[in-house]
């Protein structure tokens, strides 16, 4: 089995920062792209940002300039350190994994993570 865990999530003060992470864990052979996805209440879910195997990134405009992704290969550990957070990036956080497993390549969504930016 593969797992997916989000972390990191909170109540922030607009302004604020915080760093969410994305590990997955289980039976994998290699790791491809990681993304982030968010999805406020009554909204689409929207990409955020991601990240490819060779450390390509790719990011929202609405983030770009004050959200970066990363990850840590040995770690199987995607994180998205958040700055200048803004009330309009209060959602549900979650990411997911492109991934190859024992016989095929697969995705793996995680539970996600609530971020809350309010005074």
């Amino acid at each position: 089995q593969v797992h997916v865990v989000e972390s990191g999530g909170g109540l922030v003060q607009p302004g604020g920062s915080l760093r969410l992470s994305c590990t997955i864990s289980g039976r994998i052979r290699s790791i491809n792209t990681m993304t982030w996805y968010r999805q406020a209440p009554g909204k689409q879910r929207e990409l955020v940002a991601d990240i490819t195997s060779g450390g390509a990134t790719n990011y929202a405009d609405s983030v770009k300039g004050r959200f970066t992704v990363s990850r840590d290969n040995a770690k199987n550990t995607m994180y998205l350190q958040m700055n200048s957070l803004k009330p309009e990036d209060t959602a549900v956080y979650s990411c997911t994994v492109d991934y190859v497993g024992l016989v095929s390549r697969r995705s793996a969504w995680g539970q996600g993570t609530q971020v809350t930016v309010s005074s």
